[in-house]
């Protein structure tokens, strides 16, 4: 093994797996592309990734580039940016994330990102300009504390100016025509 190499290809390839599987999922509810028993059945499968996650993090703290490797990483953090129906596991994968960045284990982009959607799921104004909501009408970002010094804040953590990331998330949403126009939805800003 080299220096580069996770501590856990197991858990590496886990993590990768279950963040692949859940982003074509959410693809096809993103393009509305469901019927009811297939929402069910995705919802299980989210509530399953996020208790596998759980379990990851009860046994190794948040699994980082040097457990996991940073592509694995990535997936862990997708699972717990998605786990929105357990809001008291999103703040506690928050908190283990913040440490790894500090740990110069995982990328601060991807705590700011988590934070924000944990500060919009529970109905308070985003701190970095993550999240956003697509409806009918196109895309509006969630509420943001302070926003003239949004892109301080964003500066700060690695993240583009608030003006380039909504150009560019509006250009991938808004040339798919397959994009569902019924519920609004949130999402992250891509960084």
């Amino acid at each position: 093994m080299t220096a580069t190499d996770p501590l856990r290809p197991d858990l590496a390839r886990e993590l990768i797996a279950r963040a692949t599987q859940s982003a074509e999922r959410r693809a096809k509810r993103l393009r509305n592309h469901l019927e009811a028993v297939q929402l069910g059945q995705h919802r299980h499968a989210d509530n399953a990734d996020t208790k596998v996650l759980r379990r990851i993090l009860a046994e190794h703290d948040w699994p980082g580039h040097r457990l996991v490797g940073p592509e694995a990483a990535r997936a862990a953090w997708s699972l717990a940016l998605h786990s929105n129906d357990e809001p008291d596991f999103q703040r506690a994968a928050t908190t283990l994330l913040k440490r790894a960045v500090q740990d110069n284990d995982a990328w601060i982009q991807h705590w700011a990102h988590l934070y924000d959607r944990t500060l919009v799921n529970s109905g308070q104004p985003q701190e970095f300009g993550t999240q956003i909501i697509l409806t009918a009408t196109g895309i509006e970002l969630c509420p943001t504390r302070a926003p003239k010094s949004l892109d301080q804040r964003r500066t700060h953590v690695g993240l583009k100016p608030i003006t380039a990331a909504l150009t560019m998330v509006r250009r991938r949403h808004t040339s798919d025509p397959n994009v569902c126009d019924s519920p609004t939805i949130v999402l992250a800003v891509a960084v």
